[in-house]
C-alpha cells in the first residue's frame, strides 16, 4: 500500500490563486476511485503504488490542458511492504504516542 502526497502548481497563471486548478487535479483523483484527503497544502492519496503514480501524473497533465506552459509538481511517497498501513492509521499511530507524551 502506498501513500502519497501531492501538491500540483501551475506556474504563469496571471493570478495568484490556484485553487481552480487545484480543483480539476483533484476532480481526475475523484474519477479514480483511490481514497484521497485534501487538505490545505497538497493532497493525500492512498492505494497501490501503480495506480497512485498513474493518477498522479494525470492530476499534473490538467493544467497543461488548460493552456499552462510551467507546472511544478511535488510528490512525497511512502510505500509500505511489511505491512498494510492507511492514512488514518498512521495518524492515530501519532495520536496514541502524543497521548503518552500528555499524561506523563
Amino acid at each position: 500500500m502506498a501513500i502519497a502526497e501531492v501538491s500540483i502548481v501551475p506556474l504563469g497563471t496571471g493570478n495568484v490563486s490556484v485553487s481552480e486548478y487545484v480543483a480539476d487535479a483533484v476532480h481526475v483523483l475523484q474519477k479514480s476511485g483511490l481514497k484521497y484527503q485534501v487538505t490545505p497544502m497538497g493532497t493525500i492519496i492512498e492505494g497501490n503504488l501503480e495506480d497512485v503514480l498513474q493518477v498522479i501524473k494525470h492530476m499534473h497533465e490538467t493544467p497543461f490542458a488548460r493552456g499552462i506552459q510551467r507546472v511544478y509538481t511535488t510528490i512525497k511517497l511512502d510505500d509500505r511492504r511489511d505491512r498494510k498501513v492507511d492514512m488514518e492509521e498512521k495518524v492515530q499511530s501519532v495520536q496514541q504516542k502524543l497521548k503518552k507524551h500528555t499524561s506523563s
